[in-house]
């Protein structure tokens, strides 16, 4: 009986081994299509800060400022001060330093091909990639004038656009490799740190409905 089961066993572990050398069947679902070049050059607008992706046409604020006011201003004001719960975009890198920031287009942002990619992508508010190339360097022009980072009459394109220097653009900290590395201190480096306070125990000093209504803002 034991030789019996042994012989078994051997002949089942022979058929594993022989089924596990042939190569893996092609896994079908039946679900979905095979996507075309054409859906992925839809997918394929991004813009990056060298101005890579920017396509063909132009404008200037001039252009740009009835296109602007016919599909923009409803909800961003006609001079860029934001409507209701729709945020503005004019400012300087002077609103960042309030107790309440305001990270808007001239205040904030660090390119100029992120404001062109953005309304290309995302605008007009429930009607998004309606715009035409030449719309949106118009509407771009406009709001860049609207911050007087350029002149009115300057036209932007895929070459004039990236070379705009944004107020903020040293405002920001460019990582090199996997993490942020600080420069190796060699003399009069700290020893010993000092923790002075933690969230835990500023959390304890509020009251309950101080608690309540900062876990309420923080779910918002």
């Amino acid at each position: 009986m034991f030789r019996l089961v042994k012989y078994f066993l051997l002949v089942v572990f022979f058929l594993l081994v022989a089924c596990g050398e042939k190569e893996p069947a092609t896994l079908s679902y039946n679900f979905g299509t095979p996507v075309s070049e054409a859906i992925v050059e839809k997918w394929n607008i991004d813009v990056g800060p060298d101005g890579a992706g920017l396509p063909e046409g132009s404008g200037t604020a001039e252009t740009g400022e009835p296109i602007y006011i016919t599909k923009c201003a409803l909800c961003h004001g006609e001079f860029g001060e934001g409507m209701g719960r729709f945020p503005g975009f004019v400012g300087t890198p002077e609103d960042l330093v309030d107790e309440s920031p305001s990270k808007n287009v001239g205040s904030y942002w660090g390119y100029a091909t992120t404001l062109w990619d953005y309304i290309y992508r995302a605008m007009p508010f429930g009607n998004a990639q309606s715009l035409s190339p030449d719309e949106v360097y118009g509407i771009t022009a406009y709001i860049l004038s609207l911050n007087n980072i350029i002149a009115e009459d300057e036209v932007m394109n895929a070459t004039s656009l990236p070379q705009v220097k944004m107020p903020n653009r040293n405002g920001f900290i460019t990582a090199t490799g996997a993490d942020i590395h600080a420069v190796v201190c060699m003399q009069n480096c700290v020893k010993d740190i000092n923790i002075t306070s933690r969230a835990s125990e500023s959390q304890a000093s509020l009251s309950a409905k101080d608690k309540e209504k900062d876990i309420g803002n923080y779910h918002r």
